[in-house]
């Protein structure tokens, strides 16, 4: 189920099977969002640099997912406010590659406002 369409099929029969869609506002599915986010912060917290790029079983099982509950609910909230994710990414990316064009921002990882 790897298409982002399916997933959304698949998350709005889910949805509509427990009649969550009462529940499933912008704010609350944006706030259920950040919720998980944090979830996936606290997998990391404490963890050396290293030790975050070597994630035993455990912490990798928990690490997927909470990246599972995050893109669950990313895929609900675009399909509530219309968004279509692909295009948005493909969209997101230009404008990124314009303001951090390559030649000038390579090995730094200053904002694009601080640039000349």
């Amino acid at each position: 189920m790897q298409d982002l369409k399916a997933v959304c099929q698949h998350l709005r029969k889910f949805a509509d099977a427990r009649d969550w869609n009462q529940f499933h506002s912008p704010k609350n599915l944006s706030m259920a969002l950040s919720v998980e986010v944090s979830e996936l912060v606290e997998c990391f917290q404490w963890l050396t640099e290293e030790q975050s790029h070597s994630l035993n079983a455990v912490q990798l099982a928990a690490v997927t997912d909470e990246i599972a509950d995050i893109q669950l609910y990313l895929v609900r909230l675009a399909d509530k406010v219309g968004v279509d994710i692909g295009t948005a990414v493909e969209q997101k990316i230009e404008k990124n590659e314009a303001k951090y064009p390559a030649a000038k921002v390579r090995g730094s990882s200053k904002k694009y406002s601080e640039y000349e």
